[in-house]
């Protein structure tokens, strides 16, 4: 089983990594085979790093032979799939929409229906936009046919729409504690939802 970290921040060592790092270290506890993506990177090479919707349906070509490929491949093995972003003017960050846009061909395939998938986000602010940055992380799974849950576990408590932090993060004990709580509720659904996913 492989449950993947994708983070949407340009700082590789942010806040929302270190959210993402504390979930995948949970899942990997717990046994399963866990990588970390940084949107950033498979975005810098790219000549447009953006859609521009060249073609329909998509044929991917715009990112053949580079890091984006590889990464679009990785996703393809997923099980699980936990989104981190900051919050930016109170959505999700710009690598991360880009990078997300991208994978049309992956909704085209199908790749990710029945993927299991959670949000993180870190917000400058107590009240920042972090709740509907998680929204918006849940209508991007949402439209690759993923099955969305929260940071919520039968041995904890119902949760919320995912984790929610003010930044910094390695100050937010509870953020970091929710992060883990969400890796165990996206294992624990993928182990049980693992027929549904087609390979």
């Amino acid at each position: 089983m492989l449950i993947i970290g994708l983070n949407g921040s340009p700082r590789s060592d942010g806040g929302t990594a270190q959210l993402l790092a504390a979930a995948l270290e949970e899942a990997a506890n717990i046994g399963v085979r866990t990588v970390l993506l940084q949107a950033v990177e498979g975005l810098r090479d790219l000549k447009v790093p953006y859609c521009i919707h060249c073609s329909s349906p998509c044929r991917g070509v715009c990112y053949e032979g580079t890091r984006l490929e590889e990464m679009f491949d990785l996703l393809r093995r997923a099980d699980g799939l936990i989104l981190g972003s900051p919050v930016y003017f109170g959505t999700v960050s710009a690598p991360l929409k880009a990078f997300w846009d991208k994978t049309r061909k992956l909704r085209k395939d199908k790749a990710l229906v029945n993927v299991v998938g959670g949000g993180i986000v870190s917000g400058g602010s107590r009240f920042g936009g972090q709740e509907a940055t998680l929204q918006a992380l849940a209508a991007m799974m949402l439209c690759q046919g993923m099955t969305v849950v929260g940071d919520g576990h039968q041995d904890e408590d119902p949760g919320h729409l995912g984790v929610c932090i003010q930044y910094q993060s390695q100050a937010d004990g509870e953020g970091l504690g929710r992060a883990r709580v969400l890796a165990r509720r996206v294992v624990e659904v993928a182990r049980a939802t693992q027929s549904l996913r087609r390979r």
